[in-house]
């Protein structure tokens, strides 16, 4: 959902860069999950605000800067139960990792490591013989299967 990106003053406020589409998402949660993979922790937000296109945040027994700074890179995540369903033909890039991606043609081009957001559209980072970088836009991007965990692209074996 974010990522903590440094402390804010000396007080033990942080800078969070949300990932998700309404930073609002973040905003509305009591608890957040601060970690990397299954090392997470839950703190409580005492308070949330906007700032420019980022967020700040006070969490509780985060009492100054260098309590901040120990979280700085850091992922922020939600638990699922408190988050809406996608609406259709939408998804939740964690729903997306790990994926095998198959082009038209049936070839396996390899599973969704990650996702880039470059402004303009995300990416999906596939890697199997060799790293394809996908842009998941309609065009290029056929059928989403979670069921299947299986994406089908219109993007050739040597791109």
């Amino acid at each position: 959902m974010g990522r903590v990106a440094a402390p804010f003053g000396v007080k033990g406020w942080i800078k969070v860069q949300p990932f998700c589409e309404n930073p609002e998402t973040l905003m509305d949660n009591a608890f957040w999950r601060i970690g990397r993979d299954d090392a997470q922790r839950s703190f409580e937000v005492v308070a949330v605000q906007p700032h420019g296109k980022a967020l700040i945040a006070r969490l509780a027994g985060v009492d100054d800067r260098e309590a901040a700074f120990a979280l700085r890179g850091l992922d922020i995540a939600l638990p699922r139960a408190v988050l809406p369903e996608p609406e259709a033909d939408t998804f939740y890039w964690a729903d997306l990792l790990g994926l095998a991606v198959f082009n038209r043609e049936g070839v396996a081009l390899g599973h969704v490591e990650r996702l880039l957001e470059t402004g303009a559209h995300d990416v999906l980072v596939v890697k199997g013989r060799r790293e394809h970088l996908i842009p998941f836009v309609a065009p290029i991007v056929g059928d989403v299967d979670l069921e299947t965990r299986r994406i089908e692209v219109d993007w050739g074996e040597d791109y």
